[in-house]
């Protein structure tokens, strides 16, 4: 792409020529003057090799590097408030330079490779980190050091603080669920019937303590208007779906009527 300005062409690199990141392509991309105004930036799928100047945006909060050919994440350094990175989909083994990055509270690098737990101990030291994927089984992401068996068990004594591994919630009542379905799910697996019928575990104790569901109800106004409202929005969806089972009854009745052959008396 290229622009008349004065009876000079000034070139302005199109995505497809970003195997380095230059100022001139952040400030067109963002319309941003200065690379420290820059607070978010999305540079997906773009081919990008060397990460150049991301270093100066250096009140960069957002990064999204998906899907590139990134190595090397030494400009990264210099991002202290850096606070979500996505680094998915490159070629990242090496991720010694996000220990500067002590804000960092998401990281994303599934589909890399990164070979060890080793590795990773350069980011035991941000303590804002709470979210950590080191794969990511929708779109079949993954890294060499995932193939361990100890993996989760050794991430999780590592970082004791974070709160989501690979997607899923380490801590709350989330984990709690999910480690519930998983039991189940292992259980189911391993084989819960023989000759057709379901083997009796007499020591079985419940999946949960009794209240476990129940709803503490906050003294909070601003709860309970928000409970009030959400009470009424369920009202009205059933008023709503009442109405359109009702409409499509009639609408199934007048279509089978219309279908029956017209019979004449004589």
């Amino acid at each position: 792409m290229c622009f008349v300005l004065c009876g000079l062409i000034t070139l302005v690199p199109s995505d497809a020529e970003y195997e380095k990141v230059t100022a001139l392509q952040l400030k067109s991309r963002t319309g941003e003057f200065d690379l420290e105004s820059i607070l978010f930036l999305k540079l997906r799928v773009l081919g990008i090799h060397d990460l150049g100047c991301i270093g100066e945006c250096v009140n960069l909060e957002r990064l999204d590097l998906f899907g590139n050919n990134v190595t090397n994440l030494g400009p990264l350094s210099s991002l202290r408030l850096l606070s979500v990175l996505n680094l998915s989909s490159n070629r990242i083994s090496n991720i010694e330079p996000l220990r500067s990055c002590e804000n960092l509270q998401t990281l994303n690098l599934a589909g890399n490779v990164i070979s060890s737990t080793e590795s990773l101990h350069c980011l035991v030291s941000l303590k804002k980190l709470e979210n950590i994927r080191l794969r990511d089984n929708t779109y079949n992401y993954s890294n060499p050091v995932c193939r361990s068996a100890s993996y989760r068990a050794v991430v999780l004594e590592m970082f004791p603080n974070i709160k989501v591994l690979d997607g899923e919630r380490v801590v709350g009542r989330g984990s709690e669920l999910y480690q519930l379905c998983k039991d189940i799910d292992d259980t189911i697996k391993a084989g819960s019937y023989k000759n057709g019928q379901l083997i009796e575990h007499p020591d079985c104790k419940p999946w949960v303590e009794d209240g476990y569901w129940e709803i503490k109800r906050s003294n909070n106004a601003i709860i309970e208007e928000a409970y009030k409202q959400f009470n009424d929005v369920l009202h009205e969806c059933r008023l709503l779906n009442n109405r359109a089972t009702h409409v499509i009854s009639q609408t199934e009745r007048s279509m089978s009527l219309k279908k029956q052959p017209k019979q004449y008396a004589i």
